[in-house]
């Protein structure tokens, strides 16, 4: 793991936070189980604060992949949260629901949780229809065991969850109720604590992030994409957000993802995945790092650019395995293929080519030459075009080459078939 040891050394640290999140625990990656790899990373997180002294973990969110998480995937959960507290005893451990997560599931072991210092936060919680600060309220200690500020844990925001938008609302209700929430909840917290330092959760997409192509979710409801990041006042220390796996900032440098453990997509392989440190010293000050975990496993695109000729795929594999370890896990390659004309049967004779090599595929994209479009004629009716005419237009639109005879004598025979 990549760690800046000289982090915060000069300054007096009033609390130290682990913002982590989108675990995903009990994904799969073309029908590869992750287990192995999150594992790894979680053992790496757990070292990390130990090492690092911290007084919190906040976990943003997505703990699981799916809302009916295997029996594999909540044993690996539990056996964090237990080994986590072991590392560090005194630590606040605060989770929230994500939009891939059962927000019933982590509701009901509240009461347990309690006994070992775990909060969890499933769903908004309301009391005579106004907001219970107190449930989402957490204390967070300082090494000497004074109080010296809390977490405000927000989960993902569901539709029931919003204040219902009045008539005079301009723009999205959506985003106007999670802008409500949001400030109701924070108001809520002022009035309990202060001008304590208070640090806030939020699981959703904040306009200006930079999403993961194919593996986030567009969540918020009613189609709505992206909430301002002024939802967040700057009075806060820090806010702690889950959902994109990409670690980045948003806005400011204390509005933050901290992104996903490991990729969940060829388009991830080269995030620098990991936890962000948080520091808040007696100033009130916050400064960040972002500590990158180790890969347990390696993933790769070939070519690392571009894409390969069918004809190459062999020789491509056999220079890639040359430089692997021969104990090391068998590593996810993603294929990307260019193909000039039709590709009946390619995709059987690559798996089973690269059966033969000691590597997973993860995922195989077909790439052809982009075709210019087309010049715009006079509106013709589609009762006056002839299928036969049709066909080889779609089929050149969709291969990038005419069909050959062989593959019109097959329409001629479909196209007469009762």
């Amino acid at each position: 793991m990549q760690t800046d040891r000289s982090f915060r050394l000069n300054v007096e640290v009033m609390i130290r936070l682990l913002h982590t999140a989108d675990w995903h625990l009990g994904a799969a990656l073309h029908g590869w189980s992750r287990e192995p790899e999150h594992r790894a990373a979680l053992a790496q997180i757990i070292e990390i604060a130990r090492e690092r002294e911290v007084n919190a973990i906040i976990v943003a969110g997505d703990i699981f992949d799916s809302l009916n998480p295997s029996a594999e995937a909540q044993r690996l959960f539990y056996e964090t949260l237990r080994n986590l507290r072991a590392a560090c005893p005194a630590a606040t451990i605060a989770l929230i629901a994500g939009n891939h997560d059962p927000a019933g599931r982590l509701e009901a072991p509240r009461a347990l949780f309690e006994f070992a210092g775990v909060h969890s936060i499933g769903v908004v919680a309301r009391a005579g229809g106004v907001l219970d600060p107190r449930a989402h309220l957490v204390a967070v200690k300082d090494h000497a065991g004074v109080l010296a500020a809390h977490i405000l844990a927000l989960p993902y925001p569901r539709a029931a969850d919003l204040p219902v938008a009045g008539a005079d609302v301009s723009g999205s209700p959506v985003v106007w109720g999670v802008r409500e929430l949001y400030r109701e909840a924070i108001a809520a917290a002022r009035r309990e604590i202060g001008d304590a330092p208070l640090i806030l959760t939020g699981h959703l997409h904040v306009a200006g992030g930079l999403e993961s192509e194919g593996a986030e979710r567009r969540i918020l409801i009613g189609g709505e994409h992206a909430a301002p990041p002024d939802i967040f006042p700057a009075d806060v220390a820090y806010v702690a957000l889950g959902h994109l796996h990409r670690p980045q900032k948003i806005g400011r440098e204390t509005i933050r993802y901290s992104g996903s453990l490991i990729p969940m997509s060829k388009t991830e392989i080269d995030y620098a995945h990991g936890v962000t440190l948080v520091d808040i010293d007696v100033l009130g000050e916050t400064l960040i790092d972002h500590i990158q975990l180790a890969r347990s496993v390696v993933h790769q695109r070939l070519p690392a650019r571009g894409a390969l000729a069918p004809e190459r795929i062999a020789g491509a594999l056999t220079e890639f395995c040359a430089g692997l370890a021969p104990d090391a896990p068998w590593p996810f390659v993603y294929l990307v293929v260019r193909v000039e004309g039709p590709a009946t049967g390619l995709k059987a004779e690559i798996d089973a080519l690269v059966q033969k090599f000691p590597v997973r595929l993860a995922s195989l994209s077909i790439e052809r030459p982009r075709l210019e479009p087309a010049a715009l004629t006079e509106a013709v009716r589609l009762v006056d075009c002839a299928p036969r005419d049709l066909f080889a237009a779609a089929f050149a639109h969709t291969h990038g080459v005419e069909p050959t005879p062989a593959h019109l004598q097959c329409f001629d025979q479909l196209i007469q078939e009762p």
